[in-house]
């Protein structure tokens, strides 16, 4: 409630700010209330990017106490790359993905079409692809996860590089643009995740325990 008070408070410079991809073009909205629904719907969504990471962290926050003292040394430092993942993510979607899919959307059989774009519609697109791609940067916290939990190792995250590459690829295609553009910018940054993931946790992932010897089967003398 508080990042929405802030967003319709400066609901303007949220509209400029979502505006600047379409490169001039100027959303178009259809009756006589939808520019004061649109406004609310945008400055609802900017609260959600807003309020993200605080949610992503106390979200994670709320299962950490039902895990055990050693689980909890390994969350508690991916509790701090939460945040700052989820930004990055954003600033990415924002910067890179977000202006390359407008542009080959709107430009895609644009001579066989009277393409306008309505407000409603390309705010929802955009938000949507910013909030999914930031949870999708998340990937480093996953894997580093299960790597010094000692679910997986970082040899089989190797081993197993292409059901990784398929995955990647159809969370890919799952996001709102659904557009090969789209799908192709979204790919590259998850692939680099995942593999500096893999590093991330060779350096700071912990070995599994060795199991112990077996006890000598001689019988008594």
């Amino acid at each position: 409630m508080v990042a929405l008070s802030l967003c319709l408070w400066q609901n303007h410079l949220i509209l400029t700010i979502m505006n600047a991809p379409l490169d001039g073009v100027q959303p178009i909205t259809l009756g006589v209330g939808e520019q004061f629904t649109t406004t609310f719907t945008v400055s609802a969504y900017a609260a959600i990017l807003l309020a993200m990471p605080i949610l992503l962290y106390q979200l994670y926050a709320f299962v950490l106490p039902a895990f055990s003292p050693t689980e909890r040394k390994v969350a508690l430092p991916l509790l701090m790359m939460v945040p700052v993942l989820f930004i990055a993510g954003v600033v990415f979607g924002y910067y890179v993905v977000l202006p390359k899919a407008v542009d080959f959307l709107l430009a895609f059989n644009a001579d066989e079409f009277n393409t306008q774009v309505r407000a409603r519609d390309f705010y929802s697109f955009a938000a949507l692809s910013l909030i999914s791609i930031g949870i999708l940067f998340q990937i480093p916290v996953a894997v580093l996860a299960v790597t010094r939990l000692g679910i997986v190792t970082p040899a089989q995250l190797r081993k197993n590089r292409g059901y990784a590459v398929l995955a990647i690829a159809i969370v890919a295609a799952l996001l709102p643009g659904q557009d090969p553009v789209t799908m192709a910018i979204s790919m590259a940054p998850l692939y680099v995740l995942f593999e500096l993931s893999i590093l991330l946790a060779v350096a700071f992932g912990h070995s599994a325990p060795s199991e112990p010897e077996p006890a000598s089967a001689e019988g008594p003398d």
